[in-house]
C-alpha cells in the first residue's frame, strides 16, 4: 500500500455568488488538470439570513454535472423542464445538465438562520455533453453509513466504500462521494484507487493528514498578515489535494475531524469554460451563448 502524499493545500476563499450568497470557494476557474474531472467546490455555510436568501434565481448549465449536498436549512429548486422540490439536511441532488438546462437553487435556513451545504461541479466528456438533462435526488435516510471499529463513521453518497454501495449511479466520472468522520485521536487510513485525483475538504474539527514522509498541515486563517503562521492541523474550511497512492491517512485533532473525500476518474479532455458552461472548445462555448440569446438553448423537454 502506498500512501498518497499532500501536494497541495488550499484556504477556501471567501466568494459571492448568485444573487450575492456569500460562501467560500475551495477551487474553481483555474488550472483544472489536478482536480479532473472536478470544475469547482463551493461551501455555502452561513448563520446570516441576509448572507445567502437572495439565492441564485434563474440560471443556465451545459456540459457538467452539479452535486448538492445539505447538511443544515433547505435549498428549494426548480428547472426549466418543470421540476421543483426542496432539499433538506442529508439530502443529496446529482444534475447532470447535459445539453442544458435552466435552473434556480433558493436556499431557506433552518429555525436557527443555519445554512449549509456544499456544491460541486464535475466535467463531463465530450461524448456526453449533450446528453439529456437528469436528476438524481436523493434523500438522507437512502444515503448508507457506515461505521467502523474505531468510531470513524463515513456516509457513502456516490461510488462502494466498506462494502456499502452509494445511491447514485450513472456518473460519467464514476465519482467516489464520501462523508467522513474520525473520532478525536484517531489515525485512519482510507483507501483510494490509486488512478483516480482525490481531495479532501474539511468542514468539521482539525486533523493532519500524514504522507510517507512528513506531516503537512493547512494554514487555515491568518489574523495578523505580518506573521508567517504554520499549521500541523488542517482545520475547518481547508482542502488538501493529494498526489498519487492507494490510501489516504488523517489523523483526529483533539475534537475530531470530519471532511468530504472525494476522488474521479480524469477525463483528461480540453475545458473551455465560462460562467455555468464549460464545454470543450471555443467555438462550443460561442454556440451555448448565441443559443442562450437566440431561445435554441434547452434541447429536451
Amino acid at each position: 500500500m502506498s500512501i498518497r502524499p499532500v501536494k497541495r493545500i488550499i484556504e477556501s476563499k471567501p466568494t459571492l455568488e448568485g444573487a450575492g450568497v456569500k460562501l467560500r470557494r475551495a477551487f474553481g476557474f483555474g488550472n483544472t488538470r489536478d482536480f479532473d474531472p472536478f470544475l469547482l467546490l463551493d461551501d455555502f455555510r452561513n448563520e446570516h439570513p441576509e448572507d445567502y436568501l437572495a439565492g441564485f434565481p434563474w440560471h443556465p448549465h451545459r456540459g457538467i454535472e452539479t452535486i448538492t449536498y445539505v447538511l443544515a436549512g433547505t435549498v428549494n429548486h426548480g428547472d426549466s423542464l418543470g421540476n421543483s422540490g426542496s432539499m433538506g439536511a442529508g439530502d443529496v441532488q446529482w444534475m447532470t445538465a447535459g445539453s442544458g438546462i435552466l435552473h434556480q437553487e433558493m436556499p431557506k435556513g433552518d429555525p436557527q438562520g443555519r445554512m449549509h451545504g456544499f456544491q460541486l461541479w464535475a466535467n463531463l466528456p465530450s461524448a456526453l455533453k449533450m446528453t439529456d438533462p437528469r436528476y438524481q435526488d436523493v434523500q438522507a435516510r437512502d444515503i448508507p453509513e457506515v461505521t467502523d471499529d474505531d468510531g470513524t463513521r463515513v456516509r457513502v453518497v456516490c461510488g462502494s466504500f466498506w462494502g456499502k454501495k452509494g445511491p447514485v449511479d450513472g456518473v460519467a466520472a464514476d465519482p467516489r462521494y464520501l462523508d467522513v468522520s474520525v473520532p478525536p485521536g484517531r489515525r485512519k487510513r482510507l483507501a483510494v484507487e490509486t488512478s483516480r485525483n482525490a481531495f479532501a475538504y474539511v468542514f468539521e474539527g482539525s486533523g493532519t493528514f500524514r504522507d510517507a514522509s512528513a506531516p503537512q498541515g493547512v494554514l487555515t486563517e491568518q489574523l495578523d498578515p505580518s506573521a508567517t503562521i504554520v499549521r500541523e492541523e488542517a482545520g475547518n474550511r481547508s482542502l488538501v489535494l493529494f498526489g498519487s497512492g492507494d490510501e489516504v491517512t488523517v489523523q483526529a485533532g483533539d475534537a475530531g475531524i470530519r471532511f468530504l473525500l472525494v476522488s474521479g476518474q480524469p477525463i483528461e479532455e480540453p475545458v473551455a469554460w465560462y460562467g455555468p458552461i464549460v464545454m470543450n472548445t471555443e467555438a462550443q462555448l460561442q454556440q451555448a451563448y448565441a443559443e442562450l440569446n437566440d431561445g435554441t438553448f434547452i434541447k429536451h423537454g
